[in-house]
């Protein structure tokens, strides 16, 4: 059975008069992907923060592969990959030198900087000077730059802004290669199809509390509904929606009714989003 990589209790910051984090605790198991989503100001950043060891919690402690982060924060740091959102690479130099540096500040010996760019797609770009390339290649470095340790934690802010489908796609693919190497990975972002399959588990932070945690397929069957989604032709000609809840006792008889009173022209089954699980939980959208 796999260990807790991350142990959070009764963790709590306020800046003055403002609790941004109020008292949380969660678990996140080794070789687990846990989404945190939130809003702007719901407290996941000065979290991120207090779990990464850049800031010292006001109340309660985390647990980071079984050392107190606010009292191991050089150990802890040697263990975990950190991929911020907004870029701060050295742009005068290549990417090669941008790993290779971030290499030798973890005292590795063995390092192989080419091999890590070509699993982000930069393999030929690897001499070129930050400073040209595009936001989503500099956001792909990041991310690179982010396993140069082989962390055993890794901590992901928006890894996929700014990229094309494809690239975004090939980072997706990588995290779940880092999961497999047995990595834990703490991952926020904004793309809630990005989330949905991802993660094994989310945690919805609102107001400086997680409101709900659990795996999307839970949370979905828990607070969500299920509909078959129809387009019809009208008397007119003209095309319309229809839909029909299911999983009632009426599902059923709506089924037939729509079949036998309309000329359906198309049909699928739709799930609540996890943005729709957000609003019904809070009353508020998850972002924006």
């Amino acid at each position: 059975m796999p260990q807790d990589a991350i142990i959070v209790e009764e963790l709590g910051y306020s800046y003055g008069e403002l609790t941004a984090v109020d008292k949380i605790s969660f678990k996140v198991a080794e070789g687990e992907i846990l989404g945190f989503l939130g809003p702007n100001g719901a407290g996941k950043t000065t979290t991120v923060k207090m779990l990464t060891g850049q800031l010292k919690p006001k109340t309660g402690k985390a647990i980071l592969l079984d050392m107190d982060v606010a009292k191991n924060v050089d150990k802890v740091q040697g263990d975990i990959g950190v991929c911020f959102e907004v870029t701060n690479l050295y742009e005068q130099m290549s990417a090669i030198e941008n790993l290779n540096l971030f290499a030798r500040l973890f005292g590795m010996e063995s390092f192989n900087a080419a091999d890590l760019l070509k699993r982000v797609d930069l393999a030929d770009r690897g001499k070129e000077r930050v400073a040209n390339f595009s936001k989503g290649m500099k956001q792909r470095l990041m991310v690179a730059r982010s396993l140069v340790n082989c962390p055993k934690v890794l901590f992901l802010d928006e890894p996929t802004s700014g990229l094309d489908p494809a690239s975004s796609e090939a980072i997706r693919n990588l995290i779940l290669e880092e999961r497999e190497r047995g990595a834990t990975v703490f991952l926020t972002t904004h793309d809630m199809l990005e989330a949905d399959k991802l993660s094994d588990r989310v945690a919805f932070m609102n107001q400086g509390k997680i409101v709900a945690l659990d795996t999307p397929h839970n949370l979905k069957q828990q607070y969500g509904k299920r509909a078959l989604k129809a387009k019809i032709t009208n008397k007119n000609g003209n095309l319309e929606d229809r839909e029909v809840i299911l999983d009632t006792p009426e599902t059923a008889s709506a089924v037939q009714k729509l079949f036998d009173q309309e000329k359906v022209v198309t049909i699928h089954s739709e799930e609540a989003s996890l943005e729709d699980i957000f609003i019904n939980i809070t009353g508020r959208r998850l972002f924006g």
